[in-house]
Formats: structure tokens, sequence, C-alpha cells
């Protein structure tokens, strides 16, 4: 089996995981808070067809995967009204939390169960064409702890990149609850610009790579998070 279809198999399905909770996660948090607009609308559930996009969940990381850019994708985001919620303001900073939050507890979870199913001889390797690989003492791939590796990497990078305060982005609902109120409606004209922002730095990242456009943002702390994670699951496999 080839390294593409490998990393295919293993991202698209942790990507899809991740997705999915992060999105379940802001409909929890809404209810919670007063907004029944997801559970009204059948979006309080893990079953992956109700929230994947086609496009956004499946075939541009896929197409991504195959051609060596950045991986990325989204679902279908899952309605909230902060109109009905029980304080608009504070609401939707906690709503927008809620997200990343559901992406680092279940990186936990993955290196919890990394560190269970991790040989004490096991290493992490990178392949000649940078794919992350845990090997054996005998430098055979190890499918289930690199699966493992890739799941708490994807959701560490989907909880920091939801962080950024480029709307719409979790972290711009964040920064909007935190800013004086009479600056808000500021930093709201900044909205219809958020999406091209984005995918600016995504070409930015995948057609000068020499830039190091990702690395020098949130790079550091996504690395940094991961090494942490992996810590842990080097401890609980040391026993």
């Amino acid at each position: 089996m080839s390294e593409t279809v490998l990393l295919i198999l293993v991202l698209v399905p942790a990507l899809v995981i991740a997705i999915v909770f992060h999105e379940v996660a802001h409909g929890l948090a809404a209810l919670m808070l007063g907004d029944p607009t997801a559970k009204e609308q059948r979006r309080l559930s893990l079953n992956p067809v109700r929230h994947v996009d086609p496009v956004g969940t499946l075939l541009v990381p896929g197409f991504l995967a195959v051609v060596g850019g950045p991986i990325f994708g989204w679902a279908r985001p899952v309605p909230v009204n902060a109109h009905r919620l029980d304080n608009p303001r504070y609401g939707m900073m906690a709503v927008a939390a809620a997200g990343p939050g559901s992406n680092f507890l279940l990186a936990i979870v993955g290196a919890i169960v990394l560190g269970l199913s991790l040989p004490l001889e096991a290493g992490l390797v990178f392949t000649d064409t940078g794919m992350l690989q845990i090997v054996g003492d005998d430098q055979q791939l190890l499918p289930l702890p690199t699966g493992l590796t890739y799941f708490i990497l994807i959701n560490v990078f989907l909880a920091i990149f939801n962080l950024l305060p480029i709307p719409p982005f979790d972290g711009s609902h964040i920064v909007e609850g935190l800013i004086p109120r009479r600056y808000v409606h500021l930093y709201a004209k900044l909205r219809p610009f958020g999406m091209l922002l984005f995918f600016g730095l995504v070409a930015l990242t995948w057609f000068a790579p020499q830039l190091g456009v990702l690395e020098k943002t949130i790079g550091g702390p996504v690395f940094w998070v991961f090494g942490e994670y992996l810590s842990l699951a080097q401890s609980i496999a040391g026993g």
C-alpha cells in the first residue's frame, strides 16, 4: 500500500471524527445555554451524515492529501441563534470555545489509547515524503499507533486553527466577547473578509511553502501541544 493511500485512509476518518465532535460540542453548549436550535434541527447527533459536507469533509482533504497540499476541511456548521442564548455576548464565547475544547479532549483520549497500545521500543520517524510513522524496534510500521498519532495531531491542529481570531472561526467569537462593546461593531466589519484571509493563508501555504506561513503562525503552538500529548502517551506506555 502506497504512503499516499495509507495517509488518506488515516487522515480522512480522523478528520471526520474530529469535525463531527467539534460541531456537536457547539450545539450541546448552545443547548445548555438556552438555544435549542441545533436540537430542533437534529444536529446533536454523532452520525457523520448529519454534519459531513461532501466537498469540505471528504473531497477537499482527500484531494489535498493526494497532491501533497496542506490538509484542511470543514463540515456543515451547527446552527446557533445568539438571540436565544441566556446571555448572547458571553454565551457565544462559551459556544465557540466548546468546539476547540472538544478537540483537545479527543486528543487526550487519543493519547491515552496510544499510550496503552505503544510498545516500549517504538519510535516516531518521518519518511522521505514527510509522513509521520510509529515504528517498532524492527523499523516496521505500527498501523494503530501511527493512526492514533495522526488523530492527536489533527485534533490539536483543528483546535488551535479554529482559535485564530479570523471571522468566522471560533476565535473571532471569543474575541468579540472579550473586547469592549464599543469596538464590537468595528471588529464585525472584518467578518466579510475572514474567508478571503483564510483562503489566502491556505494559498500561501500551498503555493509558497518556502515562506513557512503555517510554521510561523500556528506551527509552534501546534507542535508544542502535540509534543505534550505524545509525552503523556509515552508516560502511560512506560507504566
